[in-house]
């Protein structure tokens, strides 16, 4: 099978994209390398790189003919970025999806896997694992874009039965992930023993993900799910991030003090109190739902870690 993943040299892109080339697939990558390039030297020398941008029509109808499978995890993410840049972050997401699928149905592609985010969710007090039928209410450019995109979607498959599986990604992490997100952030400065910083009280909840887990929920959706879909891939387990931040400064043995901060007006439409998903429906379709502790997680990232700086 030849696929294709956009946003192919990010941190989830690049860690599917070497699974799916050890899986023998034929693999395109799409990337404007804009965050660099995340693939290993083995696995660039598999794939067709071509570097570009999604919003370019031509260049999304040149790099999916002749595929059979689309992974569409083209994104600008981090909270800063967004919040600096929201018109550039949604035109991403709609120009890019609206051009990957002109190109799905005029080379016959039958799915299509879109990264969306657990961010749909909103601020909504949360008492239970949020699954998909809860009722969902974006409030950053990035989350309302990811919104837009699902229904989208939904709408292509009513009216030209393109099939299409969002997934709500639940914070991702480990290899190839940069100091954008928190875990990267909260390793830096524990491994440099400098103050490792908190935004607000670190009473907020989140639920984490390894990305090997993702990766093969991924892979397994792609396989098996059919329609038009929506499926969260989430770990199912609350962690605040007060205790996140001290189980890093635990396993990276460092002397780094705990400091809470002032989260920012520009962090306002991103802060969630409590958030965590249910993966019953990707079980329920796959047999499989992810399992990993973010104990054993943290380490197997932190080894990744040293690994690279070795």
């Amino acid at each position: 099978m030849k696929s294709i993943v956009t946003g192919g040299a990010g941190f989830i892109g690049s860690n599917l994209v070497k699974r799916l080339v050890s899986e023998g697939h034929d693999v395109v990558v799409l990337d404007n390398l804009r965050r660099g390039n995340k693939l290993d030297k083995d696995t660039m020398g598999s794939v067709d790189l071509t570097v570009g941008d999604v919003r370019d029509e031509d260049v999304v109808q040149k790099s999916v003919r002749g595929c059979d499978l689309i992974f569409h995890f083209a994104s600008i993410l981090g909270v800063d970025i967004v919040a600096d840049n929201p018109v550039e972050t949604m035109d991403t997401e709609v120009i890019g999806l609206k051009n990957v699928m002109n190109a799905a149905i005029r080379h016959g592609i039958e799915k299509t896997i879109y990264a969306s985010t657990s961010g749909v969710y909103g601020k909504a007090a949360i008492e239970r694992a949020v699954d998909e039928e809860f009722h969902v209410s974006p409030s950053s450019s990035y989350s309302i874009s990811k919104r837009y995109c699902e229904i989208y979607l939904k709408s292509l498959y009513q009216e030209k039965n393109i099939q299409s599986i969002s997934l709500r990604l639940f914070n991702v992490y480990g290899a190839n992930q940069d100091n954008r997100m928190v875990i990267p952030r909260f390793f830096e400065q524990a491994i440099n023993n400098e103050s490792v910083t908190v935004y607000g009280n670190g009473g907020q909840t989140r639920d984490f993900t390894y990305i090997d887990d993702v990766v093969e929920a991924i892979i397994q959706v792609a396989n098996v799910a059919k329609g038009c879909e929506i499926i969260n891939i989430s770990n199912s387990q609350e962690f605040a991030i007060k205790d996140l931040a001290k189980e890093i400064v635990k396993i990276c043995e460092s002397k780094s003090e705990i400091i809470f901060t002032n989260p920012g007006s520009n962090r306002y439409d991103f802060e969630v109190e409590r958030r965590y998903g249910s993966s019953q429906k990707l079980f329920a379709i796959t047999g499989f739902k992810p399992n990993t502790p973010l104990q054993i997680g943290l380490r197997k990232t932190l080894e990744y870690i040293k690994m690279k700086s070795s």
